[in-house]
């Protein structure tokens, strides 16, 4: 994930690997939801919520791209739609060209 790009929000943060591999698939997504986050059943609930608000925009993104999204301790407190808002944001400042230095 080094050459990819990273954002953060306020529950989540995303790093995206943009570079299409040898062999060109859909976009694919990771999760990672660490035991800060809470319990197995808080974690679970998280993993979940964050697994149904990605589905729809892995098809925005080019074939063979890599995202892994993290979730920060708010998330296991934060509503469905401050995780949708957070993710959408994270993603779409991601996906932003670097400025140069």
């Amino acid at each position: 994930m080094r050459g990819g790009r990273r954002a953060g929000r306020g529950t989540v943060v995303v790093h995206l690997f943009l570079e299409e591999p040898a062999q060109a698939s859909t976009a694919r997504a990771g999760f990672v939801v660490s035991k800060a986050i809470g319990n197995a059943v808080v974690r679970n609930k998280v993993r979940r919520r964050l697994r149904h608000l990605v589905r729809p925009l892995l098809a925005d993104l080019p074939a063979g791209s890599l995202l892994v999204v993290r979730a920060l301790p708010p998330a296991s407190e934060a509503s469905f739609a401050t995780l949708g808002g957070d993710l959408a944001a994270a993603l779409a400042a991601a996906r932003k060209p670097r400025r140069p230095r």
